[in-house]
């Protein structure tokens, strides 16, 4: 997501102007940026990025420039993105499985943020440099009110998290707790649950934290009200307070709702089928891929290319992307304006987060040009 010099009043000014007949992602730097700040302002602790969310370079800059100086990387080549673009950032590698090779570029990289859910992975880190090195062991629990929950696959248990702890003292390591809510999550006691439940840990162990990392999962805006981050910053820095003076900093490593907001996405209605049905110029393959897993957002409006404003009754519709592949079907239809006619435009605000991560090329689709905007 390039910085263009040419940098357009709005996603319908470029529509208008340009009817581009391709899947278009509008990036809206200054919107990042005050979402950074907010958080920074907000939350009472460090605020990392978690990379996987967009790598893009022109993304990892805007997050710099706006003050975010740590970033939650998952690979060695998102180590190596975050460093051409902020040769200083101080990297949390938090992918909690990695091979001898990984770790190896971890240490060249200089991470300084390890996690580890198992005694084989943290075996794993024996021979990783002591000095101010910190590893966050990554507990698990049966916490409800995300979307969906990573404890399947990331996570030991209380038990478990317990007997790491100590391992990782004997090592000489820094010790830390982290965990993850799960993703969109908007209830702020999820937080205050596995708080409680971290100082519970740390206190059998007998190991005081140096840092507490609350994870990521901040719900990004989808549908009806905004999520109130703030509240949950506050609840999280409430809870934090049954460490008493023991209490450890804070960490967060938002992805999605840190750089959702960011970009919106402009499709094109490609055909219209007489019993509804709508082909758009992407699919699941491309900009839509996580409606399969999370649902369609509810945030989009349809536009004529001449910038008119569709405002029919609402209709359900079945959507198909332009593949020939017949699994190019959102799971659920959508409501869209009676109105609506081929050649005209959707637009989904929210699209800054997996979007472009995880889009394929596959039959030649999928692939978005970028422009800059000053607003979604």
């Amino acid at each position: 997501m390039r910085n263009d010099t040419a940098i357009w009043p709005s996603p319908e000014s470029y529509v208008t102007r340009m009817q581009p007949d391709h899947p278009v992602l509008c990036f809206a730097p200054d919107v990042l940026q005050a979402v950074a700040r907010r958080f920074i302002d907000g939350f009472a602790g460090l605020v990392t990025y978690a990379v996987k969310a967009n790598d893009d370079p022109a993304v990892l800059a805007n997050l710099a420039a706006a003050g975010i100086r740590a970033f939650d990387v998952a690979s060695p080549a998102e180590m190596a993105r975050v460093r051409a673009v902020k040769g200083d950032a101080v990297l949390h590698y938090h992918n909690p499985v990695r091979s001898v090779e990984e770790i190896a570029a971890g240490v060249v990289h200089g991470v300084q943020s390890w996690s580890v859910d198992c005694a084989q992975e943290l075996a794993k880190l024996a021979d990783v440099p002591r000095e101010g090195v910190e590893i966050a062991v990554r507990l698990r629990l049966p916490v409800k009110g995300a979307a969906y929950d990573f404890g399947g696959k990331f996570g030991a248990d209380p038990e478990g998290a317990v007997a790491l702890l100590r391992q990782v003292v004997e090592m000489g390591f820094v010790p830390s707790l982290t965990f993850h809510p799960g993703t969109q999550c908007a209830d702020p006691e999820a937080w205050a649950v596995y708080i409680e439940a971290a100082a519970d840990v740390a206190r059998r162990a007998g190991v005081r934290l140096a840092r507490l990392n609350v994870g990521g999962g901040f719900a990004a805006h989808r549908a009806g009200v905004a999520p109130d981050l703030e509240a949950i910053f506050d609840r999280i820095a409430e809870a934090a307070e049954v460490f008493g003076p023991d209490r450890p900093a804070l960490v967060c490593e938002p992805g999605r709702a840190m750089v959702s907001e960011a970009v919106t996405a402009v499709l094109r209605v490609k055909a219209l089928r007489s019993g509804g049905a709508v082909f758009l110029n992407d699919g699941i393959y491309g900009a839509l891929a996580e409606w399969r897993d999370i649902g369609a957002p509810g945030r989009f409006r349809v536009m004529s290319p001449e910038g008119q404003l569709r405002q029919g009754a609402m209709r359900e519709r079945v959507v198909f992307g332009p593949t020939c592949d017949s699994l190019d079907r959102l799971p659920e239809a959508l409501a869209l304006p009676e109105d609506m006619a081929e050649g005209d435009y959707l637009l989904v605000p929210g699209m800054g987060a997996y979007t472009a991560a995880i889009t394929t090329g596959f039959n030649g689709y999928g692939r978005h040009e970028v422009v800059t905007v000053a607003g979604g």
